[in-house]
């Protein structure tokens, strides 16, 4: 069976499997690799951001056949702390902050902004 996604559909799915990547990939080290020398959790790191890369390009590749560039960003950043905050609380044990929230409600200004003018024809796609 195949999943026929518009390219909403596929530029999402793939940026939030690529976002997981980045997000251990930049913080991971930080809880696993503390007794390591830096450079060892760089290059682990490293690694491990070959497969955020393996993902975010054919993502912002299909995104932009329907997107501009500011959107993709903007849907960047949405995916991101929507991956982020789940990891810093669930992996990082980190408490949940009503910050999180005020960035959420940010960016969801930011995306009503820089989606309104094509958001009738992205809805179509």
């Amino acid at each position: 069976m195949s999943l026929n996604l518009p390219p909403i559909g596929i530029t999402v799915s793939l940026l939030l499997a690529s976002n997981v990547f980045m997000t251990f990939a930049w913080y991971a080290h930080l809880r696993d690799l503390t007794h390591k020398p830096w450079i060892v959790a760089a290059l682990i790191s490293w690694g491990i951001a070959l497969f955020e890369y393996l993902l975010q390009v054919p993502a912002n590749r299909t995104g932009y056949t329907v997107m501009n560039l500011g959107q993709l960003k903007v849907l960047q950043e949405v995916i991101t702390l929507s991956v982020f905050v789940p990891f810093a609380y669930f992996y990082m044990k980190e408490p949940l902050r009503l910050d999180f929230l005020w960035a959420g409600l940010c960016l969801l200004g930011a995306v009503y902004f820089i989606f309104r003018p094509h958001l009738h024809s992205i809805l179509q796609s």
